[in-house]
């Protein structure tokens, strides 16, 4: 006659040859569902349709640091990393340059080369062109990866209120004159804002490194969708 301990050493080694085939066949026959960024902004109403759109940052024309025209469209297929800051600050940015300097080294595998940086200076005024690629070269800027901008002041400011929904403004009281925001904010590849990380933080950035790895992932998977519909 078998003892009670004896069945349930029966029992336990039943148990765990059993176990990895109902996980397998569990998994396969699972509903997945895969954990995506959240979208930020209000969604807009489609012209002449029930339908709404997420928040895009819309496409205006600045200056690069070449002096050449720089479109936000240019950047429409690429995941961009995107900033406002001035060249003579005297508070956050040099931190925030230091970790987009930082950003760019942590993603120079090839996996990433569809990812752009891109700063915005609020002091377009000191801020020309050839400011811009002097303070790019200086930190150690790959320029073929991470764009400088400078333009009108006005339609900056407005663009980092309206498009990227982050402060950038002239301030006097401000240190160095201008009031602007320490966030690093995610773009996918259609403009869509998809996450705000204190550009200032260590750690904040290293979530936006893994935030971009998932927002990589996401986008395979669509074109795998859509490979199949």
């Amino acid at each position: 006659m078998k003892t009670v301990s004896d069945r349930r050493k029966y029992l336990i080694l039943l148990l765990l040859l059993l176990g990895p085939g109902v996980i397998l066949i569990y998994l396969a026959n699972a509903d997945h569902k895969f954990k995506t960024l959240p979208y930020f902004g209000e969604r807009e109403w489609v012209a002449g349709s029930p339908d709404t759109i997420y928040h895009r940052v819309p496409d205006i024309t600045l200056i690069d640091q070449d002096s050449l025209p720089f479109h936000m469209s240019d950047m429409d297929g690429k995941i961009v990393v995107a900033d406002f800051f001035f060249t003579t600050c005297p508070s956050i940015c040099p931190i925030m340059t230091m970790q987009m300097t930082r950003l760019q080294w942590v993603l120079e595998d090839p996996a990433f080369k569809d990812v752009r940086f891109l700063s915005h200076t609020v002091n377009p005024k000191n801020d020309t062109p050839a400011v811009l690629k002097a303070y790019a070269k200086q930190q150690g800027a790959d320029l073929n990866l991470w764009t400088f901008v400078t333009g009108d002041e006005e339609v900056i400011w407005n663009h980092g209120f309206e498009g990227y929904l982050i402060s950038a403004q002239q301030d006097d009281a401000a240190p160095g004159g201008f009031l602007h925001s320490s966030m690093f904010v995610l773009l996918d590849r259609e403009r869509h804002i998809r996450g705000f990380y204190d550009g200032t933080s260590t750690a904040e950035v290293d979530n936006l490194v893994i935030d971009i790895k998932m927002l990589l992932k996401e986008e395979k998977m669509k074109e795998s969708e859509k490979l199949k519909a």
